[in-house]
Formats: C-alpha cells, sequence, structure tokens
C-alpha cells in the first residue's frame, strides 16, 4: 500500500510566489496586451461596419486585407505580451478553469477578433467572388496563424515553479551547476539557500560541528497543514516566543511548507538561550576574519 501513496514533495517545501517585481511586471505587460486586443477588435468592428456599408463590394481589396494584416498583428502582439507576462506571474494549475482561460486567453482573443469578420466576408453576397476568395483566404490563414500563435502549449505554473525553485535551492545547497535555477524562480530559491545556511552557522556546538538543520515555529491553528498568517522560524524550542505555544519543528524547508517562511532576526539573542554560542555568542553568526 506504501508505494500507492501520492508523494508529498510540494507539502514539505517552500510554495513560489511571485515578487513584486514580477507582479508589476506582470501588470504592466497585461495593460499592453489588453490595449493591443482592443485595437485587434477595433479593426475588426471597423471591418464589419465597411461590410456593411457596402465598401468591399467592387474593390478596395487592399484596405480589406490591410485591416485583415493589423488585426493579426495586434492580436499576436498582445498574445506574446500576455504570455511573457504568465511567466512572471502564472495561475496555479490545481485552479483548472483560471489556469485554462489565463493561458489561453490569446487564442480566444484572437478568434473574437478574426471569426465574426471572415465569416462576414465569406456571407457578403455583394462582394465580388474573387474579391471574396483572395480576401476570405488570407483572412482564415491569418486567423489560424495567429491563433496558434496565441496558444500556450507548455504554460508555467506556481506548482511547476515551487518544483523548479526547490530542486534549485537544493543544487546552490549542494554547491551543484544550478541547471535548473530559471530567473523566474532563482531569487527565492536563494532565499531558502540562505537561510538553511544562516541556521547552519547559528546552530553550531561541539556535537554538531557543521551546524544543524532543525528549527522550530509556532504549529498552524487548529491542526491545519499551513498558518494561515505567516511566522517566523527559531533555533531552538526553549526561546522565549515559543513559551506556552504549540510548536512544530523539522527542516527549514519544512517550516516554509506551514508558513512559518522566515528566521527570526533575534538570532544571537536565541544562541544564548538555545545555548549554541557559548561563552562567546557573537562568533556563531559573525564572518569569519579576512
Amino acid at each position: 500500500m506504501a508505494d500507492k501513496k501520492p508523494t508529498e514533495e510540494a507539502d514539505v517545501t517552500k510554495e513560489w510566489r511571485a515578487t513584486h517585481g514580477q507582479e508589476s511586471a506582470a501588470k504592466r505587460l497585461r495593460i499592453f496586451a489588453m490595449l493591443s486586443w482592443i485595437i485587434a477588435i477595433g479593426g475588426e468592428i471597423a471591418g464589419i461596419v465597411m461590410l456593411r456599408q457596402h465598401k468591399f463590394d467592387h474593390g478596395n481589396l487592399p484596405l480589406l486585407i490591410g485591416l485583415l494584416v493589423g488585426i493579426a498583428v495586434f492580436a499576436i502582439a498582445g498574445s506574446l505580451m500576455w504570455k511573457a507576462a504568465n511567466k512572471h506571474d502564472p495561475a496555479r494549475a490545481s485552479d483548472k478553469a483560471k489556469f485554462f482561460f489565463q493561458n489561453q486567453l490569446g487564442a480566444i482573443i484572437t478568434l473574437i477578433a478574426f471569426l465574426p469578420l471572415i465569416v462576414l466576408i465569406f456571407m457578403d453576397k455583394d462582394m465580388d467572388p474573387k474579391n471574396k476568395k483572395i480576401a476570405g483566404g488570407i483572412g482564415a490563414a491569418l486567423a489560424v496563424l495567429a491563433t496558434l500563435i496565441g496558444v500556450s502549449w507548455n504554460p508555467p505554473s506556481v506548482e511547476q515553479y515551487t518544483q523548479d525553485m526547490n530542486a534549485c535551492a537544493s543544487q546552490i545547497k549542494a554547491n551543484q551547476p544550478t541547471t535548473v535555477c530559471s530567473p523566474e524562480v532563482a531569487a527565492q530559491a536563494k532565499e531558502i539557500a540562505k537561510d538553511s545556511a544562516t541556521v547552519a552557522e547559528a546552530t553550531k556546538d561541539a556535537a554538531h560541528p557543521a551546524g544543524q538543520d532543525v528549527v522550530y515555529w509556532i504549529a498552524p491553528e487548529n491542526g491545519a497543514k499551513r498558518a494561515t498568517t505567516p511566522h517566523v522560524f527559531h533555533i531552538c524550542q526553549a526561546v522565549s516566543p515559543m513559551r506556552g505555544k504549540s510548536v512544530n519543528h523539522g527542516s527549514v524547508t519544512e517550516a516554509y511548507a506551514e508558513n512559518a517562511n522566515r528566521i527570526t532576526k533575534q538570532i544571537t539573542m536565541e544562541q544564548k538561550q538555545c545555548g549554541f554560542a557559548g561563552a562567546e555568542p557573537d562568533k556563531a553568526v559573525a564572518p569569519a576574519a579576512g
């Protein structure tokens, strides 16, 4: 039965979250994407109005083709910017509806910007048949191209970034080549590695000359797997903030999983309370002399 138990790697690692800079970049890109799509749909509306006014019955084919090309250009530009925004701030794969619409919105908007106009071109009984065939064919080809570009074939997700971030952190801590440290996850991975190194340095003693990867934090409320509000974690249970509290302990990554996502700033004080620093408490965290 044990081999059927689902993996719990994601439950014992820090979850990836977009930084303020990533959120700001994603917001800007989405605004520009929306503006591009509005222009594309505006071009479609202009084409429909001119069709209704019989502007293309016996000429003006270059103008109609120009409108179709313009729609494609702005639809594609919007899709590319939207995809770039999703790389900075992706959706959760577990939220299937949001994940689908957020990642495939470019293709959906492109279809909206093309289909009504193309259908009207082919249904127009007054347009010259040759011009109708040329314009309809070009429009259909541009619609397919722009839609395919708008599709996100391998969209990013919070879950994927979480996995990559923690693999990156493991590589940093092990001094291995950082093969999975993409720009989207590298900053957070460095935080995990930094906190782990800080804890190891602060918990060095005679029994553990290399330090430990064991920290203590206030347990989530009501037996939950993750605290609703962020906590800090500490280097032993004897510290004053832990008194009278329900306390969990484990590795730094296990602390992150329960939303204890920052090491205490009172390390020197806690070294004294925990007995790690001995007679020279500051040396446990001070940088080595050059």
